[in-house]
């Protein structure tokens, strides 16, 4: 599969890293060079320094050809841009987007989108971790 992923952090990096390994095509954008670093010197991908708002740049990333686009930078309105782009425009069949907010991340998914949100799944899981270990909260 074509992957491309926006944003190379902690969570962009380890999701370029894992999908190259299995011997996918990835492509990832991130507007910090510095972020490269992140991938390590065997990254059987391909970096690009812009801002995943940039069509140009997600051209040259591979958009209109990919499979899947993981949005997973720091900001929800550079994510959820950036997913519209991906799917509106470029009609990509995959596109997940990470928002921190948990009420813009029940909005866009009412919308159709595929969201993850952090602040969500932590709360839930640690909810979960004091209801299985019969911890009582006061």
């Amino acid at each position: 599969m074509n992957i491309l992923i926006i944003g190379c952090g902690r969570v962009g990096s380890g999701l370029a890293l894992r999908y190259a390994a299995e011997g996918h095509t990835v492509n990832v954008i991130d507007e910090l060079e510095e972020t490269s670093e992140n991938l390590g010197l065997g990254f059987k991908g391909r970096f690009l320094k812009g801002v995943g708002l940039d069509i140009e740049i997600l051209k040259r990333a591979g958009i209109e050809d990919c499979d899947i686009c993981l949005v997973a930078t720091d900001g929800d309105n550079t994510n959820l841009v950036v997913a519209q782009i991906a799917r509106e425009q470029f009609k990509v069949p995959c596109v997940v987007v990470r928002v921190f907010d948990p009420n813009r991340a029940d909005f866009y998914a009412g919308r159709g989108f595929d969201v993850i949100c952090p602040v969500k799944l932590t709360v839930e899981a640690m909810h979960e971790a004091i209801c299985e270990g019969d911890l009582e909260v006061s």
